[in-house]
């Protein structure tokens, strides 16, 4: 049970912030919340895909973990 649970957060982490970069990319005034750490455009844009990538790591593990107690098809 905790791998689906890890497997829909970093599904959920991976959606928002893709959509945020894209955004971020469209209007580059638009940072939303990790705006708020300043630095800027490219910083803001690193924030994003570092955690995209954070996203795709832990679903991607998760769902090996499942699949390893023959949760998974």
């Amino acid at each position: 049970m905790k791998y689906d649970i890890l497997q829909i957060v970093g599904a959920a982490v991976m959606m928002v912030f893709t959509q945020g970069a894209i955004r971020l990319l469209v209007d580059h005034d638009d940072t939303g919340f990790v705006g708020l750490l300043g630095g800027g455009f490219a910083l803001t844009l690193a924030v994003h895909g570092v955690l995209v990538a954070v996203g795709v790591l832990l679903t991607g593990w998760s769902h090996t973990r499942a699949k390893a107690l023959g949760r998974r098809g």
